[in-house]
């Protein structure tokens, strides 16, 4: 295990997401930051950030239904991240290989588990 892992934030996709704003922001006592079709809000190092789900919910395990859209597990150092490649390279475990994000321009690698919930460990370096 790497040492400095953590969880870095959560996403749900959500059916109404006016109703969750206004529930987590009373309940964090917070005003969340938004962008287009979501809403985040931070808890201690960890963020949790909620969007609008389009679609009813099926049976089977999907990302894009409400509920957990994927699971992040921050690293604090490129070196980290690339330990953590070359180790699902070593299992022939089938990922992203490292790519950057689209919001702050961070790099992250992306799999999904057996059951198909997307997995993500991203580069969050120490302030």
């Amino acid at each position: 295990m790497i040492e400095s892992m953590f969880v870095d934030h959560l996403v749900f996709r959500v059916s109404e997401l006016s109703k969750t704003e206004r529930f987590y922001s009373a309940l964090l006592e917070q005003s969340p930051r938004r962008t287009e079709g979501s809403v985040m809000y931070e808890v201690g190092d960890t963020r949790l950030f909620f969007t609008q789900c389009e679609h009813q919910q099926s049976a089977a395990y999907d990302k894009e239904n409400v509920g957990l859209n994927h699971l992040a597990f921050g690293v604090r150092t490129i070196e980290e991240l690339q330990s953590v490649r070359n180790k699902l390279d070593r299992a022939n475990i089938v990922h992203s290989g490292i790519q950057i994000d689209r919001y702050g321009k961070k790099e992250f690698i992306w799999l999904d588990d057996p059951d198909n919930m997307r997995i993500e460990f991203y580069l969050r370096p120490s302030p």
